[in-house]
């Protein structure tokens, strides 16, 4: 059973959430946040509902799941993961609509629609960043989510706009449709993450959403009917290093919320107020690594075990002070090299007991 209808209005402000990335924020991933430095809200990967909807559920692979089955574990989550929030991606109104519907079934908090994804596969699809040049899509997406699950809270996370900020155009055309939260990574689609979050641009999204409250347009270009509506959420996305650099953030722009991306990579402490990451001991960081992945293979053993490879680089990096050098601490350049050749969780066990034991 999920939450609540729209738990966004009970949670207490700031916000501060985890970043859906793919082959990153897995169940087992979230699980480790879960125990160690929960978010206010999780995240899962995102998951297409044309897949949901038209993959095939029969001819299980040599993981002995099938197609559907696959997609269907990377909705999998834990009680202990709540409020969480399913992120898909489609442009199908009638596929969103059962993909939807299945995301409340399977007792989700909420549901969240990616239209920031710069992939050129999703984006050949009409979803992801390519939504932003078709509002019109867009929102009907949004409506046919709401369909689907009328009991949960439908979010939306986006970009500025596509080859140029688009933000007045654009947020208005996203708020008409009154969704529960939009989180604006600030910057384009066609910056990518090669220049910096301009989160001044956040604190205009604000702006925007405060001026659609009153019933006012945004701009004066701005064609959409803006009636007084329950207040959607403004979350901003980009750049944001900690909880401390997140206050900042909130502070500076008045966004309702902030959310974390790649500050998380090796760090499940990261939204533990009472921790300091770097006052964590080499010798627990490799405990919670090792645990992670075992995690991993217990919970996804239909997935790569190179997937999880990527996380040990930052398991291991940002320990050390400026006498143990760049590698994070001493040996553990040495030391990821032989993890990124180990074969699975046990091999991985035992390399790391051995550098604690020689240490």
């Amino acid at each position: 059973m999920s939450i609540m209808k729209n738990f966004w209005q009970k949670l207490n402000k700031p916000i501060v959430v985890i970043a859906p990335m793919a082959d990153v924020t897995d169940v087992a991933f979230r699980t480790m946040f879960a125990k160690y430095g929960k978010p206010d809200v999780m995240w899962t990967e995102f998951v297409s509902a044309d897949g949901l909807v038209m993959a095939p559920d029969n001819n299980p692979d040599e993981t002995g799941l099938s197609s559907k089955q696959k997609l269907l574990k990377d909705l999998e989550f834990t009680d202990a993961e709540r409020p969480i929030v399913a992120q898909l991606f489609g442009s199908n109104v009638e596929r969103m609509e059962k993909a939807t519907r299945l995301c409340q079934e399977l007792g989700f908090d909420g549901i969240d629609i990616n239209m920031g994804c710069p992939d050129r596969s999703i984006e050949r699809q009409g979803s992801g960043a390519a939504m932003i040049k078709n509002p019109e899509s867009a929102r009907a997406i949004i409506r046919a989510a709401k369909k689907g699950a009328p009991n949960l809270p439908i979010s939306v996370k986006t970009r500025l706009g596509y080859n140029q900020d688009q933000l007045e155009e654009w947020l208005p055309e996203l708020l008409s449709e009154n969704p529960a939260v939009v989180t604006i990574h600030a910057r384009t689609r066609k910056e990518m993450s090669k220049v910096p979050a301009r989160w001044e641009r956040i604190k205009r999204a604000v702006e925007i959403r405060d001026e659609y409250q009153k019933g006012q347009p945004a701009t004066s270009t701005c064609h959409v009917d803006l009636p007084r509506r329950q207040q959607t959420l403004i979350f901003g996305n980009g750049d944001v290093i900690d909880l401390e650099d997140a206050q900042k953030k909130i502070d500076e722009t008045g966004c309702d919320g902030v959310m974390i991306g790649r500050g998380i990579f090796g760090n499940p402490w990261r939204f533990n107020r009472g921790v300091n990451r770097g006052d964590i001991s080499i010798e627990d960081r490799l405990r919670v690594m090792v645990e992670h992945t075992k995690l991993f293979e217990k919970l996804l053993p239909h997935k790569s075990f190179n997937i999880m490879k990527k996380h040990y680089k930052a398991y291991l990096s940002g320990v050390a002070s400026a006498k143990t050098g760049v590698d994070g601490f001493g040996g553990a350049k040495e030391l990821r090299m032989r993890l990124m050749e180990a074969k699975d969780g046990e091999e991985v066990e035992k390399i790391v007991v051995e550098f604690i034991g020689n240490s």
